[in-house]
């Protein structure tokens, strides 16, 4: 096994890695058995040829590296065994033809395919990393183009509502008022994603649970006409600790979902209630529902059960589930409808 490492060496590094290798190797050699003639023909004739054949090895792809650094070590140990004959009149014994002729190309095989398995991951993690960098990145500009959609789709319905003919001043006031909160939201929204990569402090607080349900359905009941569903609700008073912000988005987009699964009408009912020390709220429709792999998906980025759906809302909506300490739970069957359980630690303050 000792000319693996020598030969290696001088595939991989050429001829100075291989000249290097050399010396070490002749020079121990010496130091335990003495200074040996042939030795120093044989090992000198393999760093010749090896060195030759380096630029050469560089240049190849995985297979034929493997094949041609068996063939020469192989062809190496038959030229090592003739001059050694030519030389010395050597006697090759079977235990020689086991040890020197086969045993080396099949050790030399296996390491090569060792080295180029192990730069081959090197490479691919290199990519890897390069990928996901990319992916972050287009993910982001997608999910901000997501969630500025939604106060903006929520700000043209409440415009085409102020067309109606003999709107009250006062119903005129209520959307004006919601639409700028839609505008502030998008700017919030926008000031969320601009200090991702150095996220300051979330703005923690008390979110009364009714309260804050009741806008989020002020915010999609236009949709929900445009769309003919009915929006029912049977909210409790509940207080959870979280942001406003991100519950605002959250529910905004379960809300929007839920009422783009029914694209044919039908009815959106929302209840919340106390269970012990959770707060439990479902968002339950009667639209086309998903399959048992779609649940499974629920929440992964670009996956969507509509054709023009990039999955970021659901994505967005998971994830600030997680980071208020909530749980999402769903219950579907395909053209029945689906049912949504959000449960959130209650807060007794």
């Amino acid at each position: 096994m000792r000319q693996i490492p020598f030969l290696i060496g001088t595939l991989y590094g050429g001829g100075a890695v291989g000249f290097s290798l050399l010396v070490i190797l002749l020079f121990v050699r010496f130091v335990l058995y003495g200074y040996n003639f042939i030795t120093v023909v044989v090992y000198a004739t393999m760093f010749i040829i090896t060195a030759f054949y380096s630029p050469m090895f560089d240049k190849l792809n995985q297979k034929k590296k493997l094949v041609m650094s068996m063939l020469l070590t192989f062809f190496l140990a038959i030229l090592s065994a003739f001059i050694a004959i030519i030389i010395a009149d050597f006697k090759v014994t079977e235990s020689y033809l086991v040890d020197f002729i086969l045993v080396p190309p099949i050790g030399i095989l296996f390491v090569v395919y060792i080295i180029e398995t192990l730069k081959d991951a090197i490479i691919m993690r290199s990519k890897l990393i390069k990928v996901e960098k990319m992916e972050i990145v287009s993910q982001l500009a997608a999910s901000i183009s997501h969630e500025i959609r939604n106060p903006l789709t929520v700000v043209k319905g409440f415009m085409q509502l102020l067309k109606t003919p003999d709107l009250s001043n006062e119903l005129r006031d209520k959307y004006i008022h919601i639409a700028l909160e839609e505008l502030d939201r998008a700017r919030l929204i926008i000031d969320d994603y601009l200090t991702f990569a150095k996220p300051a402090p979330q703005k923690i607080e008390k979110i009364l649970v009714d309260q804050e349900l009741r806008k989020v359905i002020d915010m999609v009941r236009p949709m929900a006409n445009m769309n003919s569903v009915r929006i029912s609700e049977n909210v409790v008073t509940g207080c959870i600790i979280g942001s406003t912000q991100h519950f605002h988005q959250c529910f905004l987009n379960l809300l929007k979902n839920s009422i783009e699964a029914m694209p044919n009408g039908g009815e959106l009912n929302i209840t919340s209630f106390i269970d012990k020390d959770k707060v439990v709220i479902k968002i339950q429709d009667n639209g086309i529902g998903m399959t048992r792999e779609q649940i499974s998906r629920f929440g992964e980025p670009y996956f969507s059960t509509k054709e023009t759906g990039t999955g970021l809302g659901t994505m967005v909506a998971l994830k600030m589930i997680q980071t208020m300490n909530g749980t999402l739970d769903i219950d579907s069957a395909v053209n029945k409808g689906t049912t949504l359980t959000i449960t959130f630690p209650w807060s007794n303050e």
